[in-house]
C-alpha cells in the first residue's frame, strides 16, 4: 500500500494541471508556458524569474512541448525586464530582442532549444519551488 507521504508530490502536480489552460506548459521547475500567438509563447513569473530560469523553461517547451529539439528560440522581451512580468519568447526572429539576457559566447538574441534546456542542468535543485 502506498504511503500518504509518497502521493503527495503526485496530489500536487494532478493540482497543478488541472488548473491550467488547455494549451499551456508546465516546465520541470513548475513555471506555466503560454502560447500568446503566432510562434510566440510566454514564460510566466511565479515570485522570482531569473533569466536562466527562462530559457530553462522555453528550451522544455519547444523540446517537449512542440517536439522541436533542433529549432532555435529567440528573446523577445528585452531585458531586464521590470518584476513580475513573464519573458517572451519565439521560434522566429521577426521582433527578437538584442540579446538573450544571459552572459554567452559570442553573444546574440537565440540559442537552440536543446542549449536552452542544458541551462536546466546548470540550476540547483535547491531553487525549485
Amino acid at each position: 500500500m502506498a504511503r500518504p507521504h509518497r502521493l503527495l508530490p503526485l496530489a500536487v502536480v494532478a493540482l497543478l494541471s488541472a488548473t491550467l489552460p488547455a494549451s499551456a506548459f508546465l516546465s520541470s521547475r513548475n513555471y506555466v508556458v503560454q502560447p500568446v500567438g503566432g510562434p510566440r509563447f510566454e514564460v510566466r513569473p511565479r515570485g522570482r524569474l531569473s533569466d536562466q530560469e527562462a530559457w530553462c523553461a522555453a528550451g522544455e517547451y519547444v523540446s517537449r512541448g512542440l517536439g522541436q529539439m533542433t529549432a532555435r528560440i529567440w528573446r523577445i522581451s528585452p531585458p531586464p525586464r521590470p518584476s513580475g512580468q513573464g519573458i517572451v519568447f519565439s521560434t522566429s526572429p521577426e521582433g527578437a530582442a538584442r540579446s538573450t539576457g544571459l552572459a554567452t559566447i559570442g553573444g546574440g538574441n537565440s540559442m537552440s532549444a536543446s542549449a536552452a534546456m542544458a541551462i536546466c542542468n546548470g540550476l540547483k535543485n535547491t531553487n525549485r519551488r
